[in-house]
């Protein structure tokens, strides 16, 4: 299990509305579920363990108080596989517009 040490750069989880508090003009299928917040910030805490209510301040100066989930966290998201046909286009398009006027 990791432990965050004051000044670590962490991710933390709360719970703003529970779902019985939110908007009355929000859709159904929304109003069913709470109103989540991920945040990242510097532990202000001495230490603590995944889970553990923790205080940070984000990068831009809040405080915010949440549940401790992730210590440094990073991106791990991507944007798929290669698709070989999209390789050329920009090659397709430079000649098309450098054929200019006579493509017209």
């Amino acid at each position: 299990m990791s432990i965050a040490k004051k000044g670590d750069w962490v991710r933390v989880y709360n719970i703003v509305l529970e779902s019985e508090e939110r908007a009355p003009q929000v859709p159904n299928d929304t109003k069913k579920v709470p109103l989540e917040m991920w945040d990242k910030g510097f532990l202000l805490n001495e230490e603590a363990k995944i889970g553990d209510e923790v205080e940070v301040e984000t990068y831009i100066g809040r405080r915010i108080k949440g549940k401790l989930i992730e210590v440094n966290p990073f991106y791990d998201h991507d944007y798929g596989k290669c698709v070989p046909e999209l390789l050329f286009i920009g090659k397709q398009l430079r000649s098309i517009l450098e054929g200019g006027e006579s493509d017209e």
